[in-house]
């Protein structure tokens, strides 16, 4: 089923200034976690390698995050104005990533940045005018996921109790980044809503079962 989403849609601004904040707090989440891998203590199979992949998904965040200011820009108006009505919900969200170690945090930028990302695609489609397939495009390029597959795969390889742990976790973040997802629609809370809306999350939570799955966990 596909579904209008005209009638749910957030105006332009709050949808850029939204999407515009978590890219940023995704940068600064990953920038936690490239930092702590090399923490004393830390276990990690190449904690060179592991910080350089979350260095890149790092950059590639903040880049995207660049990119959704200047069309705040283009339009004439202030980007920390436009983000600021997000500010309290976001960085709420955000305290809630962060795990018991680097690599609980680095699944949870990983899965929720994922799902979000793929949320606001999915939104731009009923953006006005051309800036929805600009955003579009810069949501859904490259967010260095593979690289943090990696890390994680072969984190899980080297400590047989990982996968465990952050497969519980992986499904505890699920309702949280949902939520966030939920907030961006204009929402009667009535139940023809909710089930307007209701293939759109189908798609999100399959997609996220699906990056679950490349790391050999249980969803």
């Amino acid at each position: 089923m596909r579904v209008d989403l005209h009638e749910v849609m957030p105006d332009l601004l709050p949808y850029l200034g939204q999407a515009a904040y978590l890219q940023l707090e995704q940068f600064q989440t990953l920038s936690r976690v490239a930092a702590d891998t090399d923490a004393p203590g830390a276990r990690s199979v190449d904690a060179l390698r592991a910080k350089e992949a979350v260095a890149v998904a790092a950059g590639l965040a903040l880049s995207k995050h660049h990119g959704i200011v200047a069309e705040i820009r283009r339009r004439g108006d202030e980007p920390s104005a436009v983000m600021r009505p997000f500010a309290d919900e976001i960085e709420g969200f955000r305290a809630l990533l962060i795990g018991a170690d680097w690599r609980e945090t680095l699944l949870a930028a990983l899965m929720a940045g994922g799902l979000l990302d793929d949320f606001f695609i999915r939104l731009a489609g009923g953006l006005p005018g051309d800036v929805g397939p600009r955003v579009a495009q810069l949501l859904g390029s490259d967010s260095g996921q593979e690289g943090l597959l990696e890390v994680l795969r072969a984190e899980i390889e080297t400590d047989p109790q990982l996968g465990s742990r952050l497969a519980m976790w992986g499904r505890r973040l699920v309702g949280d980044t949902l939520l966030v997802a939920r907030s961006a629609l204009h929402l009667s809370g009535n139940r023809a809503d909710d089930e307007r809306i209701e293939p759109i999350f189908t798609e999100l939570i399959a997609a996220h079962t699906r990056r679950m799955d490349a790391l050999g966990l249980t969803a």
